[in-house]
C-alpha cells in the first residue's frame, strides 16, 4: 500500500557525488531503479536507471557532462531523460528516453517524487529543520531492513515499546508504556500547513533517567520526561523529545535533556526499506563528543528496532493471512494507516477515473 503522488527521501545530500565525481549513486525506491547525480550547475537529476534499449542499469554506464552514457550499448541520455545520442543511428528515435522524477533537496535530505510530475509541490514537504541548521547539530544515519516499511511506521507510532525493545537504551522504566499518550489528526492541506498525518504526544513524569541520557548527561533526581511529534504521510516523523528534573520549568535551570529528531522511511520494495534519521541535540548544549554519543546510542536502539521488526516479519510470513489482535496502544497507529489507506485509495480512483475519459476530452 504506497501513496506515489508524495515525497519520499531517498538519499541525504552528502551521499549524491560532486559533478566532477565519474561516480553514479543508485537506489531503488517503490520497486523503480533511481540514478541520482547533479550537473555542472549543481542541479540534482533523478533518472529512471534502467536504459529503454535493453533495460541495461544506466549506473552500469559513465557520466559525459551533464549526461549520462549507457554502458552496455552506448545510447546517452540528457538530464531530462531523452536520448540525444545512440551509436549508429543517424536519427534517434523520439521515444527512446528514460523516465525522469521530481528532486529536490531540503536540509540535507533529497526527497524525490514517485507519482504524477504535474503534482509535486515542494509546500509538501517536511520541515525537517534540525537536519541543517547552524542551531542544532547531529550525525546522519541510515539503516537499510529487510521488511515492510509499514511494520516500521507501526513502531514509531507506538512508544510504549521504549519500556521493553530499549529497556537499557532509550526506555530505562516501565512508566513509557504505561504513559497514555494524546492523538490527534495533523489538520489537512492548508495554506499554513500542508502535510497530512497524526499527532503523538507522550508525558511521562517523574521517571529515572534513562541510560542514554546519562551518557551525555549527570543526574541526581528523577526527570519529567516528554516525546511531541508528528508523522506525516508516507512515513516521517519529526519529534521534540527531552527530559528536565522532576517539577521544574524551563526557566528553572539545571540539567535536562533537548532533543530534535527527524526520521523517514522509504519503500524500497515491497519486503525492504530504507530508513533515513537523525537526533539533534541544541549547538549551544554540548561538543562534538555529545553529538557523537547521541549517534552512537541511537543506533544501538535502532538496530534493537531492526531485530524485534525482522524477527516480527519472519513471524507473520509464516502465516500472512493471521489476523493481529488490537489493542489500546494501537490507537495512532491504526489511525495513521487508515488515514494513509484512505489516500491511496483517492490517489487510485482519480488515476482510474482520468483512465477512463476518452482521448478526445484530454485535447
Amino acid at each position: 500500500m504506497w501513496l506515489r503522488n508524495c515525497w519520499y527521501v531517498i538519499a541525504w545530500g552528502h551521499e549524491i557525488p560532486p559533478a566532477k565525481s565519474s561516480e553514479l549513486f543508485t537506489r531503488t525506491v517503490l520497486n523503480e531503479p533511481v540514478l541520482v547525480y547533479r550537473t555542472a550547475a549543481g542541479a540534482i537529476v533523478a533518472l529512471e536507471d534502467r536504459c529503454c534499449h535493453r533495460h541495461a542499469p544506466l549506473s552500469k554506464g559513465r557520466r559525459e557532462g551533464d549526461c549520462v552514457r549507457c554502458g552496455y550499448h552506448g545510447l546517452k541520455f540528457d538530464p531530462a531523460g531523452a536520448c540525444v545520442e545512440a551509436p549508429g543511428i543517424p536519427i534517434v528515435p523520439a521515444k527512446a528516453r528514460v523516465r525522469s522524477y521530481p528532486v529536490v533537496q531540503k536540509n540535507n535530505w533529497v526527497f524525490i517524487w514517485m507519482g504524477d510530475p504535474a503534482k509535486a509541490d515542494p509546500a509538501l514537504l517536511p520541515d525537517n529543520f534540525s537536519c541543517e541548521s547552524p542551531q542544532w547539530k547531529h550525525k546522519p544515519g541510515y539503516l537499510h531492513y529487510d521488511t515492510p516499511y509499514l511494520l516500521i511506521c507501526d513502531n514509531l507510532l507506538d512508544f510504549s515499546h521504549l519500556s521493553y525493545v530499549h529497556e537499557k537504551t532509550l526506555g530505562g522504566s516501565t512508566e513509557i508504556a504505561q504513559a497514555r499518550p494524546t492523538i490527534a489528526p495533523v489538520p489537512g492541506a492548508t495554506a499554513d500547513w500542508p502535510q497530512i498525518g497524526i499527532r503523538v504526544s507522550r508525558h511521562v513524569p517523574n521517571v529515572p533517567p534513562p541510560p542514554f541520557y546519562r551518557r551525555f548527561r549527570d543526574f541526581d533526581t528523577h526527570l519529567d520526561r516528554w516525546f511531541d511529534y508528528e508523522f506525516l504521510l508516507p512515513g516521517t516523523l519529526l519529534m521534540h523529545s527531552g527530559g528536565r528534573p522532576t517539577g521544574t520549568t524551563p526557566d528553572d535551570g539545571g540539567p535536562s535533556v533537548r532533543l530534535h529528531s527527524c526520521q523517514t522511511l522509504t519503500p524500497e520494495t515491497e519486503h525492504s526499506t530504507h530508513y533515513f534519521f537523525q537526533q539533534s541535540h541544541p549547538s549551544d548544549e554540548g561538543d562534538d563528543s555529545v553529538t557523537d554519543s547521541i549517534f552512537n546510542s541511537l543506533l544501538v536502539a535502532f538496530n534493537e528496532d531492526r531485530d524485534m521488526i525482522s524477527a516480527q516479519y519472519r513471524t507473520i510470513a509464516l502465516n500472512p493471512g493471521l489476523p493481529m489482535l488490537p489493542l489500546a496502544m494501537d490507537a495512532a497507529l491504526i489511525q495513521f494507516r487508515r488515514l494513509l489507506e484512505g489516500r491511496v485509495k483517492a490517489e487510485q480512483a482519480a488515476a482510474c477515473a482520468s483512465a477512463s475519459v476518452p482521448a478526445s476530452t484530454h485535447r
